[in-house]
């Protein structure tokens, strides 16, 4: 049988209680700064290997990238446990840092960036800590939905009215987070109720938010759940007047709105590799946290970089009261959505 990505991922995560113990003895990444840096990447490499480039040249510290899923690297680093190669983990999303962390992988960050960005992104031991913000949002064809009619929550999606007509992403990183962020908020029966309802009112699955928003701009769906940065994209290439899909956000507090992060991490094998600290140290700076404000309008997380034009302030969203560090059950959203038949 031959298992699908989430799959393998589920697998590894499970098994990571038992592999961990085994591997602990065996050593993993480096603390020299001699040779590359080894980076597990759940960020693609067409969006942050530009991004590699650019700290190698600046720095000459030389960068070898392993670019794959968040959730499988995670999976991955738990099944390797000390015995990992990774110096540093680049995550899609918060849940996976979390589950990376509570797994003990995770060295203290260097005191220099600890506190860099606000305590509502970071781990509170200073374990990993958020590079950029995103919000999730409703993506809704303007065409057929005018905006008064859309959601106000994402518990209004299973109404019968949008049956066939929502679309969702079910394998991506930051729809499990969500789903995470909803369970922490909500209880698991909630959820489960939920997603079974979504499953029940003909959810339209995608495999990534980008195929999602096409599908909106093109009235293929009427809504679907997406995070903002893809709109903003879309809007830069082609003109916000040529679109057809719009966004909106969910009502304080809903599951909806959650805004997540992309963070980072140093393994406790390179706890004192100084390339590691430098890696970590050149993404909060003003200049880095720019580059991704002009290149994928995510949320910068350094105060005092602005975000890209027309976004509302960050601190005005407001999601779900969870702590970005409680969505590291990952497992636990996985085998939901296994259970029932969203992977």
């Amino acid at each position: 049988m031959i298992l699908s990505r989430p799959r393998r991922a589920l697998l590894g995560l499970a098994a990571a209680a038992l592999a961990l113990p085994l591997l602990a003895a065996c050593g993993g990444g480096s603390d020299s700064a001699d040779g590359p840096l080894t980076i597990y990447s759940g960020r693609s490499e067409e969006l942050v290997g530009p991004l590699f480039a650019q700290f190698t040249e600046q720095t000459g510290i030389a960068v070898e990238a392993r670019y794959g899923d968040t959730a499988e690297l995670a999976a991955q680093l738990l099944e390797e446990g000390d015995a990992s190669p990774a110096q540093v983990f680049f995550a899609q999303d918060a849940g996976a840092l979390g589950a990376v962390d509570a797994a003990g992988l995770f060295a203290p960050l260097p005191a220099s960036v600890q506190t860099t960005v606000p305590q509502d992104y970071r781990a509170a031991n200073g374990d990993w800590t958020g590079v950029t913000g995103r919000a999730r949002v409703i993506a809704y064809d303007a065409e057929q939905v005018p905006a008064a009619d859309v959601p106000q929550s994402v518990f209004d999606l299973t109404d019968p009215k949008w049956k066939g007509q929502v679309a969702i992403a079910p394998t991506n990183a930051s729809f499990q987070a969500f789903v995470t962020a909803m369970r922490v908020s909500q209880g698991d029966e909630v959820t489960r109720q939920w997603l079974e309802g979504m499953v029940a009112n003909d959810v339209q699955t995608y495999e990534k938010n980008a195929l999602i928003l096409d599908a909106v701009d093109t009235g293929q769906a009427q809504l679907g759940l997406v995070n903002h940065y893809y709109w903003y994209e879309k809007a830069a290439e082609v003109g916000a007047d040529a679109m057809r899909a719009q966004i909106a956000f969910t009502k304080p507090d809903d599951p909806g709105s959650l805004v997540n992060v992309a963070g980072v991490g140093i393994l406790t094998g390179a706890a004192d590799n100084p390339n590691a600290a430098k890696f970590v140290e050149w993404l909060l700076t003003p200049e880095t946290q720019a580059w991704f404000v002009e290149n994928t309008f995510e949320y910068p997380l350094v105060p005092a970089v602005a975000s890209a034009e027309g976004l509302p302030a960050l601190d005005t969203l407001r999601g779900p009261d969870v702590a970005l560090a409680e969505l590291a059950d990952l497992p636990g959203t996985l085998a939901m959505l296994e259970d029932v038949g969203l992977i």
